[in-house]
């Protein structure tokens, strides 16, 4: 009965697999049979070929194996390639949905025609595949001359997200049912954002999962590795082959966890960059970038340039401290100056989170004193200025100042939002622009954007301690990784070196049991390093992308990475020839 539940179950899994690609195949936004006919049929005829190809040749099995395997590759990434695409529509969809009834809120409580706001957040860039879907619910209507909550049925059936589509029948029932738009959507706050906090933190625990995962895997893959290393010692294969298969084999693993990682992180970004209203931070960015880049390249020249006899000064000078620089040094050097922007970048960002944390009470003060004095937002900055809101105090001082020298409100609030520097404060700040622009109630929309705000922030700092733990975890696993592949290298180096002392006469043959000449040391230590940079460079790509912050921030953690590996192996080797010594 257990096997009868378990094949149905597989049955159902399977069909619904099928379901889900067939229908992904039907919301192509290309033709069906343009798609069958240019990249599907030419897929199946590669891997037809490709197999013909590995049966008639005559080579060995590990030449022939990856032609057929390639060709597989091709076919099964045409077949589940719409797929993928709707899947990332569908990603898409979910990112910015809670913003999107945000700003439909703020425009709604403004009284305008129900239509505007539909075709206002039509033209919002900024919402991608959301501000298309309120597009085509505007073509529906101008177009096809369909009532609103028809068109929003309409598209109900056919977007591929299960919270937009849900969305969207509830709109259509409500408008046909004559309630208003606003009151619709101040109801249906709560229920948005307590949607998006529980796919945020479903996002998150799945991150914790997979890093266990992770972790088990490295492990795996660390022995598999020190294995590689030492076993040919006893059986005489090519030491070379067997670390580069297992390294290789080390890479696809790391990759894969990391492609998964960035799938799974929820969509929240730190930055805002402007690009019409310049900010003073970032000729202060551009500079560390600068030095960090002109640095390395120097010391890349000093590397290198010392080990062709091209450079007057060489690692040697720089690390006057060893008789020979150790190999790990080489790579980590040449990197340090990197560190500069990263932590330029990092304290920045820290200024931004800061902003933001202050930004709720900032916008709800602004909002409830604008009502209740019904006066502009500059007269109520005089006196609002003077209170302290930390880190977003000189902005909003600046604010101010700009308002006062009658500057354009809506320039001014855009400087103000440049200088700050953060997705969120631009975001909500440009939908309590347009609300009062629009005639919108300020108290009403200073509450809303704050309780929302707020919101973010709570989930952001959960975020930060999954951030956290997974730093510590990869700074671990990087310096035990590195401490067990260089302590088999160098029990290798030290059994290759030694000379057994055996009688002349004896029978014993010594290469029969211990095989040294087949080691190519520093070819091995060079590849290890290899994989302990690659290792490096992966796990601040995952840092980054769990912590949401800059691109920059890599480079601080991809450094001190590096660093830990280059000192352990240093270290690990010194280590083991002392013990092995004595």
């Amino acid at each position: 009965m257990a096997q009868g539940e378990a094949e149905s179950d597989i049955d159902l899994t399977i069909s619904e697999t099928i379901q889900s690609l067939v229908e992904s195949y039907r919301q192509m936004t290309i033709p069906l049979e343009r798609y069958l006919f240019l990249i599907l049929l030419p897929a199946v005829a590669f891997f037809i070929i490709s197999t013909v190809v590995a049966l008639l040749l005559e080579q060995p099995i590990a030449v022939r194996a990856p032609i057929p395997l390639l060709g597989f590759l091709v076919m099964a990434s045409a077949i589940f390639y719409p797929k993928i695409l709707l899947s990332q529509r569908k990603r898409e969809l979910n990112n910015r949905f809670h913003l999107l009834i945000t700003h439909m809120t703020v425009l709604a409580t403004t009284k305008i025609d129900r239509m505007e706001v539909f075709r206002t957040l039509a033209e919002e860039d900024e919402y991608g595949e959301l501000a298309m879907e309120m597009h085509r619910i505007v073509q529906l209507v101008d177009t096809w001359n369909l009532s609103l909550d028809d068109a929003c049925r309409r598209r109900a059936k056919q977007v591929p997200s299960r919270a937009v589509s849900d969305f969207f029948d509830r709109l259509a029932y409500t408008l046909g049912a004559g309630q208003g738009l606003d009151d619709y959507l101040l109801t249906e706050q709560e229920q948005i954002i307590q949607h998006y906090s529980t796919v945020y933190k479903s996002s998150l625990d799945s991150l914790e999962v997979m890093k266990d995962l992770y972790l088990s895997m490295i492990l795996s893959m660390t022995f598999a590795l020190v294995f590689a290393v030492v076993l040919p010692v006893l059986t005489g294969t090519n030491p070379t082959m067997t670390v580069s298969a297992v390294i290789v084999m080390f890479v696809f693993v790391q990759t894969g966890f990391y492609l998964a990682i960035r799938s799974m992180a929820p969509y929240d970004p730190v930055w805002f960059h402007p690009v019409d209203y310049p900010s003073p931070v970032e000729s202060k960015l551009n500079k560390s970038m600068v030095a960090g880049v002109g640095l390395s390249m120097l010391l890349v020249f000093i590397t290198l340039g010392g080990m062709l006899g091209i450079s007057p000064i060489t690692l040697n000078d720089l690390f006057f401290m060893f008789d020979e620089v150790p190999l790990p040094l080489y790579a980590a050097a040449p990197i340090t100056p990197m560190i500069i922007p990263g932590i330029v970048f990092r304290q920045e960002e820290q200024r931004i989170k800061d902003r933001d944390s202050e930004f709720p009470n900032f916008i709800r003060a602004l909002g409830a004193t604008e009502g209740a004095k019904q006066s502009t937002t500059g007269a109520v900055l005089r006196t609002l200025r003077k209170k302290d809101f930390g880190a977003l105090s000189p902005n909003i001082d600046n604010l101010y100042k700009r308002l006062n020298m009658r500057i354009e409100p809506t320039s001014a609030w855009r400087f103000f939002t440049a200088d700050c520097r953060s997705y969120l404060i631009q975001t909500f700040s440009e939908m309590y622009l347009i609300g009062r622009e629009m005639g919108g109630s300020p108290k009403q929309l200073g509450e809303l954007i704050s309780e929302n705000m707020n919101q973010v922030l709570q989930l952001r700092q959960k975020r930060k301690q999954a951030t956290t733990t997974l730093v510590g975890l990869l700074y671990g696993m990087t310096a035990a990784s590195t401490f067990a592949f260089f302590i088999g290298l160098q029990v290798v180096n030290i059994l290759a070196g030694m000379s057994l002392n055996l009688s002349t006469g004896s029978r014993l043959d010594a290469a029969s049991l211990i095989n040294t000449s087949v080691y190519n040391i520093p070819l091995i230590e060079f590849l290890l390093i290899i994989i302990i940079m690659f290792g490096a460079m992966l796990s601040s790509l995952m840092i980054r992308t769990i912590d949401g912050g800059h691109n920059a921030n890599t480079y601080m953690h991809f450094v001190i990475l590096s660093w830990i590996g280059a000192i352990t192996g240093t270290f690990t080797k010194w280590l083991v020839s002392q013990f092995l010594a004595i």
